[in-house]
């Protein structure tokens, strides 16, 4: 059986995108996956903020068309990339085994007052300049790699990125700083990756679905799903095994509020009914 796996382009993408094929052909090594790489209206755009793009799945919205029109057989995902809800005749077949869910600082090794960082990321704008006010949060898209280098051109002090794909691109030598969870929440379904499928042959991934990290992601997705984030809403939300920690905060760190517990709904009406 031949099984066309939908991933967006970029050598991150397609380095999980191997990583998921693996893990498939291990399960059913009679199984012939083959990458069928997919340009998204975020990758096609590179200079516009997320918002002016579109809502939350500007990186999976032309493979999930695809997935629904035939032309693939399954998807890969960064699952921070998803909507907090499965599209209509969609699901999540399959969660990978979670690595590390972390931000991670690259060039420096700490905040510091007057420093220039570099990230798209409203959550991460708005919980850096909460941690250190006296930062200047520049806006910086691209890939990894691209990313990288735009650092070193534009003279920027440090940028964020997330520490799993540094770590799946053999780059964890450019982390200074790997920042806990608590201290700056990840985004719900950082670091796991997802297959999705049409509704109905969710047993083609099933074999490789990792419980626990279905378990957390689920938790994060409900939460935030409940809070309405869309691309410009500073939220957060991570399960650490324990229990959730959700966040929804001002744009510019000048407030946030933070609430833990097992109920992710729940947690949603809270940080809801405590927004300024």
């Amino acid at each position: 059986m031949i099984l066309r796996l939908g991933s967006r382009g970029s050598r991150l993408a397609l380095t999980q995108a191997e990583i998921a094929a693996d893990a498939l052909r291990s399960a059913n090594p009679d199984l012939d996956v083959a990458l069928v790489p997919i340009t998204t209206a975020g990758d096609r755009d590179r200079s516009k903020p997320f918002g002016e793009i579109g809502e939350r799945g500007v990186f999976v919205k032309e493979i999930e068309e695809a997935l629904l029109a035939g032309r693939i057989d399954m998807a890969v995902h960064s699952a921070k990339d998803m909507t907090s809800t499965d599209v209509d005749g969609l699901a999540v077949a399959a969660f990978l085994a979670r690595e590390d869910p972390s931000d991670a600082l690259c060039g420096a090794a700490g905040l510091a007052p007057g420093m220039r960082i570099g990230t798209a990321s409203v959550r991460r704008r708005a919980q850096l300049l909460a941690l250190e006010p006296e930062l200047s949060v520049e806006p910086l898209r691209g890939n990894v790699d691209t990313r990288l280098r735009k650092r070193g051109e534009r003279g920027l002090d440090a940028i964020v990125l997330a520490s799993a794909g540094l770590d799946r691109l053999g780059l964890s030598a450019e982390i200074g700083h790997r920042f806990d969870p608590d201290e700056l929440v990840p985004e719900a379904g950082q670091g796991a990756v997802a297959l999705q499928v049409r509704a109905g042959e969710e047993e083609l991934a099933a074999a490789v679905d990792d419980a626990e990290t279905r378990r957390r992601v689920t938790a994060e997705r409900a939460c935030v799903a409940r809070i309405g984030a869309g691309c410009l809403a500073p939220v957060a939300a991570h399960h650490d095994g324990d229990a959730l920690t959700a966040l929804i905060a001002a744009e510019d760190g000048a407030w946030i509020e933070r609430r833990r517990g097992d109920d992710p709904v729940a947690l949603a009406e809270e940080l809801l009914a405590a927004v300024p």
